[in-house]
């Protein structure tokens, strides 16, 4: 399975961007679709996952501000960013698991999010 993510720039602060992950194939045969994020010198960290069964999990310094959601019609997961702030200027990764929470198991190449004005 191919993940291809769309839909990161340049936005100031406060804006909102809404990315999008496509996959190759089927997205129901996984039990969890996320994003993760990896901001310069600092190690990935969890933005968002969502489940098969419909069950979300978000990294806390993003609760309440970002949003993912999925369409397994088309194959694809979004993530909402709204209230957008420097501090989530990161590289964006979706990522697809059979067997989450214990790891997962595809991984795209990444969409760079820079907050600044």
């Amino acid at each position: 399975v191919q993940l291809v993510e769309s839909g990161g720039g340049l936005v100031q602060p406060g804006g909102s961007l809404r990315l999008s992950c496509a996959a190759s194939g089927s997205i129901a045969s996984f039990n969890a679709m996320g994003w993760y994020r990896q901001a310069p010198g600092k190690q990935r960290e969890l933005v968002a996952v969502t489940t098969r069964g419909g069950s979300t999990n978000y990294g806390n310094s993003v609760k309440g501000q970002f949003s993912i959601s999925r369409d397994n019609a088309k194959n694809t997961v979004y993530l909402q960013m709204n209230s957008l702030k420097p501090e989530d200027t990161a590289v964006y990764y979706c990522s697809a698991g059979r067997n989450y929470p214990y790891g997962m198991d595809y991984w795209g190449k990444g969409t760079l999010v820079t907050v600044s004005s």
